[in-house]
Formats: C-alpha cells, structure tokens, sequence
C-alpha cells in the first residue's frame, strides 16, 4: 500500500531519487509524503499531504541533496492523514527516522511503556513508537544495529521498514516483516531500498529481495549485508535481474493509465497464451506445473485463493475448472481463509491469485498451509514477488506493469490463466479442449474488435453517468463478470452498485428496482440467454432502465434493453474475456465524466500489503 524509497551512495544525489521513486510508487495510493535527508551533521526532514508533487514544491529549487536520504508515500491506517501523521517519523531530538509500511500490532502497550520511560509522542501514528524504541535502546547500547535488533524483537504485526540515523550517517538499516522491500544495486555503487521494484527501475534491474524475518545494513560504500533475524546467522543471497519494462510503465500519448491498460487487452491475452497454446497440435504447455506434474495427477480438490478484482478471476476459474476438468474447486477471499477452520489433504491444492504477488491476505493464506502438505500454485503477475517465491509452482500472468489502482488487464491475465490451467488439468479428456485452444488464439482480435467501440461506450457513459446506483447481473460465467463489474463502477465512479446472478433477483434485490436505478444486463449467447431475458423483462416491469451486453447479431435484445454494446461472437468460457472488456470501459468513462481521478481511486491503494 504505502511506499518506501531510500537511497545511500557516495554521490549527493539522494533526495532526487527517493522522490523519483516516490513518484514511480503513485499508482499504489496514498494521502501524504515525506522525505528525510542528512545535511552536515543533522537529519531534515519535510512531510506534506496530497501528492509527491507537493512535497516536491515545498523542497523549493533547486532540489537539496544528499548521500542519504528516506522517503515514505503514506496511506493511513492509524491516524488521518496530517502532516504529523506523514512519514517519516523521528526521536525527540530527530536523530533517528524511520519509515514503515505494514501495521505494529501491539504499538498501544510500546506505546505505554515508553512512556513511562519519560518519551512524549507527537503523532496518533503506530510507527512513532520504532524511532523512540530505537532512542531507547540505542542509549543502552554503543552499537546502533545491536539497538536496531532488539526493537524489532519487541515489533508485533507486519513491517516493511527502512532506518536513518545521525549516529551512523554512513549506513541504513531495513527490515521486512510480511511486508514486501527489495534492495536495488547500482553500477554507482549506490544502494536503493523500496516497497517496489518500480522504484528502482530507472535506476537498476539488479535487486535483492528480502525475506520475512531479515534485515539488512546498507553502506554508503556501496556494501551491505544480510541477516536472519530469527536464526541469528548472516545471509548470502545472489542479486536477481528484475524482468521489467519500464517503457511499458509509461504514459505515452494515453490520459490515464486505467485507459492505456483497458487498451493493452488484446496483447495482455496474447502474451498470457504466447508459447503455452498449440492449437494445430492440439498441445497446452505450461513450463511453471511440470516440476509438479505428477503431484498433480493426484489432486482431487482445489481451492483459489484471492482479494478483490482477482477473486472474480478466481471464480470464473472455478467455473472452468470444475467443467473442463471435472476436479472440484472453491474459491474463498483471503481475509475470510486466513481464519477459517477446514480439513484439507495432501490430495488439495491451493492456488493463490494475486496482481502485485504481495497481497497480504494471500500470503497469510499461503503461511496457513504451510504444514498442512497441500500443493501450493500461483497466478502471479509479478515475477520475484513473495507470493511467487512462497509457492511449490505456478504461471506468470506476463501482463506487464499496472500502473492505475483498478485492476483492468491482471484480470484478464489472470482468468486466461485459470483457464489454460483448466484445459492443461483436462489432458484432453473434454470435448471442448480443441474449440476453446483454437478460441484463445483468436481472442485477441476479437478484443480489438471491442475496443473499437470505445466511442459508443464512452457515449453511454455519459448517458448513464448521473445514476447513484446500479445493479450488474449475469448467469454463469456472466456472473463472476457482474460482479468485477460493480466493483470497476464502484471504485472509479464511486457509485453504488450491486452485483448478482440474475436468477437471484426475485430473492430480493428487485425491491430496489425503480426508474432511478438502472441495471447493467450481461446478456451473451449461452444456454441461459432465455433466462436472462425473463429477468430483464422483471426489471423492465419495475421501470427499471437496462443496459446490456449481447453477442453480435442478436436483435431480439433491442425490444429488452434500453441500450445495448455487441461484442463478437464467442465460447462460453472465453466471452468473459470480451465483455470484462466493456464493463471496464464503461466504469472508465463514467469516472471521466464526473471529473474523478480515475488512476487513483480515493481511499484505495494499489497493493493491499497491511491486513
């Protein structure tokens, strides 16, 4: 969620990085920014709220730099968002800062007994107890790193954190705790730390990711080293070359990213298939399962693990599996998993589905299993994440970065996924094996198909865009898409919205149904198109306006639906792919239309890394 950026070097140019990285960390949300830097002999240290770009401004010209500097963009849990609130946070004589991502569990009790210690507390923050624990135990030590272990001993909770010190002007310290930082070595020499890799990017591709329970000392001579908080032993760990585009990371001539990444459909679909699908063949190659092929042979249950946006991949993955290769799946949300208590065997496999491969909730549903035997898979977007490198196995997304906070393509990526992963579980055994192979090599001109209709949805969104609510409803795969649906229209134009499967609304949703409250029909070809005309005719009988998408050629939609947005003609199992397409244009230019900030929703933040 929050960002951290710090650099150490020999060259004076610090401050400058830290706020590059601080702006290459937007897309992850946040309400307020700060930055610390070593001058002479002190440490000054600015925060504002609002954007990077504010703090930037109150930095004045030319930019003050320095060897060592943190920066922290905040997004808040404990406090609101105030310029006290802002990281970094400091000792009473700011000799020690400290910038942290994650959640102190127990900062109330540290909190109290510092207190008593004489320390005085300026912030509602549960960071502020780390410098003045530092302060403390610094004062009973000579060694700042021997102070620097004892506080994270007293640490509870989830910390991604990166220290400074006036004491030892020449080093950082950074440690994670269930909270992702990677440390990125320059040609120069220099050392930057970050929550992200997209910091780091303009600077190197050589990184260092650490591991929970690890801290790290980073040198202003370009030296660092590694340990093992928990085993007390250092660590040796070979620098990794990050698989990253930064080009694919800009703008370009697009208005926002969410559009730019809405238009990457066709080539997100494509690189998701490239060189795991031989139609002619007949083949479904997927390198990342063969180290478990045969574990495989032997699962009898699965179940997807994801948050958000991805739990709608999950269940759409759901429906395919359970189709196409007859093995039983559920799918449950991270933060109810964590805390369920169920039987598993060895004979289950748990697959996790994440966009940032940092996703809190998900990792905590990986840490559940680790003793039960179970298989654990990934659906990951971000190669060398910690959901990544925690699973037995798994398949990249290839999406490349997302940068707006509403995930467009990951989704996309990710059912496709699901199911390559259905028809590869198959071996061959449905009769839909082939069709849906020779489907997904078409997929991606069929996406651009769709987005030549953006002007037509963009038209409707207008018409639409005063509503205060809306209702999204589908029947089997169009299900799972209502609900992404709803939670598009919901993140980026802040409209209430409903999401059900259309059979379930004479169970209670229709009570909502009048002229003011307008449903977004998903009506594509399938075997229960029948059954979704007799719940438009419901909401048609209420008054209600529909919106509707439908498979090219059908007229009878027209009589049913107020407005309607063809896509082409596809399998069952693949139009979600098109129509996801449609719904998330439509949330897209809704948003515009209200003049919202469409790239960065209001309190939402891209990578949900706290619990």
């Amino acid at each position: 969620m929050c960002g951290i950026v710090g650099y150490i070097g020999s060259e004076e140019k610090g401050v400058s990085v830290v706020l590059g990285g601080l702006q290459a960390l937007e897309y992850r949300g946040y309400d307020s920014a700060g930055v610390a830097y070593l001058s002479g002999d002190d440490i000054v240290v600015t925060k504002q709220t609002g954007r990077v770009q504010a703090l930037v401004d109150s930095l004045g010209e030319p930019t003050p730099e320095s060897a060592t500097a943190i920066g922290h963009t905040r997004w808040a849990t404990h406090g609101t968002p105030t310029k006290a609130n802002a990281h970094p946070h400091f000792n009473a004589n700011k000799s020690i800062m400290v910038v942290h991502n994650g959640i102190i569990e127990n900062h109330t009790e540290l909190r109290e007994s510092l207190k008593k210690q004489g320390y005085e507390f300026q912030t509602e923050t549960d960071t502020e107890v780390i410098p003045h624990l530092l302060d403390y135990y610094a004062k009973e030590t000579d060694s700042f790193e021997e102070a620097f272990h004892r506080t994270l001993d007293q640490l509870r909770g989830a910390y991604g954190l990166v220290v400074m010190t006036s004491r030892e002007p020449d080093a950082l310290y950074a440690a994670r705790l269930g909270s992702p930082l990677v440390l990125g070595i320059t040609d120069a020499k220099a050392l930057i730390l970050a929550s992200d890799p997209a910091a780091l990017m303009a600077h190197t591709k050589q990184v260092v990711y650490l591991n929970d329970q690890e801290y790290i000392v980073a040198r202003r001579s370009g030296e660092y080293t590694l340990h093992n908080l928990k085993n007390d032993v250092a660590v040796e760990r070979p620098a990794e070359t990050l698989d990253y585009d930064a080009d694919k990371a800009s703008l370009g001539d697009y208005p926002h990213f969410m559009l730019k990444e809405i238009h990457e459909a066709p080539q997100t679909i494509r690189s998701a298939t490239l060189g795991r699908i031989k139609p002619e063949s007949g083949i479904v190659k997927l390198g990342g399962l063969e180290s478990v092929a045969d574990q495989l042979k032997y699962i009898d249950r699965i179940v997807i693990v994801a948050c958000g946006t991805a739990s709608y991949a999950g269940l759409l993955g759901e429906y395919a599996i359970e189709e196409l290769a007859g093995i039983p799946v559920e799918v449950q949300i991270g933060s109810e998993f964590k805390y369920r208590n169920e039987p598993f065997s060895r004979s289950t496999a748990l697959i996790v589905v994440s966009q940032s491969g940092e996703t809190a909730d998900t990792i905590a549903a990986l840490k559940k299993v680790e003793n039960y035997g179970v298989l654990k898979l990934g659906v990951v977007n971000a190669t060398g994440s910690t959901i990544a490198r925690m699973t037995d196995a798994g398949v990249y997304c290839h999406a490349g970065p997302e940068q707006a906070v509403a995930s467009t393509k990951a989704f996309l990526a990710q059912y496709t996924i699901l199911l390559l992963i259905a028809l590869y579980l198959s071996n061959g055994r449905t009769e839909q094996y082939k069709p849906l192979l020779e489907e997904l090599n078409r997929l991606p001109q069929k996406a651009e198909r769709v987005l030549e209709q953006a002007e037509h949805i963009k038209s409707l969104a207008k018409k639409y865009a005063h509503y205060k609510d809306f209702m999204y409803i589908g029947r089997g795969y169009e299900y799972p898409l209502a609900l992404e649906g709803t939670l598009k229209l919901k993140e980026c134009a802040l409209i209430h919205s409903e999401g059900y499967a259309a059979g379930e609304l004479k169970h209670g949703p229709l009570a909502l149904i009048d002229e003011n409250f307008p449903t977004f029909a998903i009506a594509t070809n399938s075997e229960l198109l029948e059954k979704t005309y007799s719940n438009i005719e419901e909401i048609r009988a209420r008054k209600g306006p529909v919106l509707a998408i439908a498979t090219e050629g059908n007229e009878q939609i027209r009589s049913l639906a107020d407005d309607v947005i063809y896509i082409p003609d596809s399998l069952e199992q693949t139009t979600p792919l098109l129509a996801a397409i449609v719904v998330q244009l439509f949330a897209y230019y809704v948003a515009v239309e209200k003049g919202l900030d469409v790239d960065k929703p209001r309190n939402l933040a891209k990578s949900v890394t706290v619990e």
